[in-house]
């Protein structure tokens, strides 16, 4: 497979015009013309046919994948470790409510772990 059928087919798969790949190529500072563009997606067997080198494959690569993804002038901000997640200060933590159960006195009390005082609920029973 030439470079001429590789770039061929990534202008079908992208759905890209002439002058889409000339704007791609702009991306990285490399100049091509249309009507060269154009020459590279003849037919083999056409007086016109140009080859297609390496280094206008290669740019256009490098141009796609600025075209695809933007510039690499903003820095990603850097993931956080394990540890920093997990113990961050600003983060909040979760409150369950807890659910009330009775006491063998049949009086509703608020479940609290153990070793904890059991807080006593009154009933409406007056």
């Amino acid at each position: 497979m030439t470079n001429n059928d590789i770039l061929k087919k990534l202008r079908v798969a992208l759905q890209l015009r002439n002058d889409d790949i000339v704007d791609i190529l702009k991306l990285v500072d490399f100049k091509v013309s249309a009507s060269e563009l154009g020459a590279f997606f003849r037919n083999e067997d056409h007086p016109k046919y140009k080859n297609c080198g390496d280094q206008v494959l290669r740019n256009f690569l490098n141009g796609l994948v600025i075209h695809m993804r933007g510039p690499k002038d903003a820095p990603k901000p850097k993931p956080k470790s394990f540890n920093e997640k997990n113990h961050s200060s600003n983060s909040k933590k979760k409150t369950h409510k807890k659910p009330f159960i009775t006491n063998d006195k049949g009086e509703m009390v608020q479940y609290k772990a153990k070793g904890a005082k059991l807080n006593k609920k009154k009933n409406d029973q007056e």
